[in-house]
């Protein structure tokens, strides 16, 4: 029987969805109501919806897995939840309920669970989103929302797979500050990167590194990826300022050096530091870390029209091990002794 996405191999990220999808809606005083899963398809929207002006929308993204064995499992949906209630209570949008965030994502993923792909390097993405559905215009807090789950069957986040990616350094354009919103996972965060990350691709890089809104100094992070620098056997990301998103990948990989002896620190890193760490050999490694490229090599930075490549363009050894550690966890192939995997029955 021939599988509802085709040919996985030929997956790309996010273009394809599946048959069903979750809606359930918020109103004020009388709370969540109408929860149900339905066809995937368009809403009808006021043109006057709040979201669609105010940009009161915030979102989550995970992965669902499919084990040798034929088990489902999530990685650690339940900080997902716990995430999206942070970032909806920033925009002044009601928290949904943990139970509610998790009986969904079993009772939508069983039933689509064939759009589920079993080829190595392929899951089914989820993506979890709250906005703001009252028709008005005024910069006020909407009464009204509406939080659904889409489904996505995807391969590889970046087209050259796990291989080095190149990345332009950013160092005019501002995605976030401290005391804004980079610290959550909401829309506005996106749309302030597309021109920078337009003006990478037209370069020819795959990602734009961030640097800090006030300084141009500081390592932040790239569009879709927290980042991580390998100074030996010293592993460096950059402390969690306020216009950071707190990765749960990123988390992983600080509990999961912890758990292998190795050092880690978070703090402030300049770009300065960094190229410096490149040209005297100290740096041997980069990598990015997210959802939807959970482990990515970076092989070479481009800073003010200089290329600096970080251990000679390849695969960094620490980098590799992070990487099968991670997909080994998420794809059920080894113990979970950290309690990350969820299985869905």
């Amino acid at each position: 029987m021939r599988a509802p996405y085709g040919d996985a191999e030929k997956l790309v990220f996010g273009r394809m969805f599946t048959e069903h999808m979750f809606s359930i809606k918020y109103s004020e005083g009388q709370g969540w109501h109408d929860g149900k899963i339905q066809k995937y398809g368009p809403f009808m929207m006021d043109p006057a919806t709040a979201v669609l002006h105010y940009a009161q929308e915030v979102f989550e993204g995970l992965k669902a897995y499919k084990a040798a064995d034929g088990r489902i499992l999530l990685f650690r949906p339940e900080q997902n939840a716990r995430r999206l209630n942070r970032s909806a209570a920033k925009l002044c949008m009601p928290e949904l309920p943990e139970e509610i965030f998790l009986n969904a994502l079993q009772e939508l993923i069983l039933l689509d669970q064939d759009w589920i792909p079993d080829t190595p390097g392929t899951s089914l993405y989820i993506r979890p989103t709250l906005i703001a559905t009252e028709a008005f215009l005024g910069v006020d807090a909407s009464k009204e929302y509406l939080f659904y789950i889409i489904l996505s069957p995807v391969g590889a986040y970046f087209k050259a797979g796990f291989n080095p990616v190149s990345i332009y350094v950013e160092d005019k354009l501002v995605r976030a500050a401290v005391g804004g919103v980079g610290d959550i996972k909401t829309g506005g965060n996106y749309a302030a990167s597309l021109l920078g990350g337009f003006r990478a691709e037209q370069k020819g890089f795959s990602q734009v590194l961030w640097l800090d809104a006030r300084e141009h100094k500081y390592v932040e992070e790239v569009g879709a990826m927290n980042v991580f620098f390998v100074f030996g056997e010293k592993i460096v990301t950059p402390m969690l300022t306020g216009s950071i998103l707190p990765g749960i990948t990123r988390d992983s990989v600080i509990r999961l050096a912890k758990e292998m002896e190795l050092e880690v620190e978070e703090r402030r890193i300049s770009i300065d530091e960094v190229l410096e760490g490149i040209k005297t050999g100290k740096l041997t490694e980069m990598f990015g870390s997210g959802t939807a490229a959970v482990i990515s090599p970076v092989g070479m930075l481009h800073y003010q029209d200089t290329n600096y490549y970080i251990n000679n363009n390849q695969v960094g050894n620490i980098t590799k091990i992070f990487y099968d550690k991670l997909i080994d966890i998420q794809y059920g192939r080894v113990e979970d002794k950290l309690g990350w995997s969820y299985e869905l029955k």
